[in-house]
């Protein structure tokens, strides 16, 4: 007599894969603009080395261009994050 064996369900048969489901070009366009965009903002940031002159509201300095945009673009997601979670919770 032989030992019972354990029943193992059989695999999609060989040499046949499960087509893969091709993106709508409406969702390639939202995948591919923001990294464009970051791509264009980090290309204008490097190209602004210079030194500026940077008021404050209570006083001035000065500072890299490109540390002004870096900074500028860091408060504008911040504040579009948390403007499109109040609109979220106000629906």
């Amino acid at each position: 007599m032989s030992a019972p064996s354990a029943q193992i369900p059989p695999g999609p048969p060989s040499g046949k894969h499960k087509p893969r489901e091709r993106r709508k070009t409406s969702e390639r366009v939202k995948a591919v603009f923001p990294l464009l965009l970051a791509g264009l903002a980090i290309a204008f940031a490097v190209l602004n080395l210079n030194q500026v002159k940077v008021d404050w509201i209570v006083g001035s300095g000065h500072a890299p261009l490109i540390i002004v945009i870096v900074i500028s673009l860091l408060v504008g997601v911040v504040f579009t994050h948390f403007a499109e979670r109040i609109g979220r919770r106000r629906r």
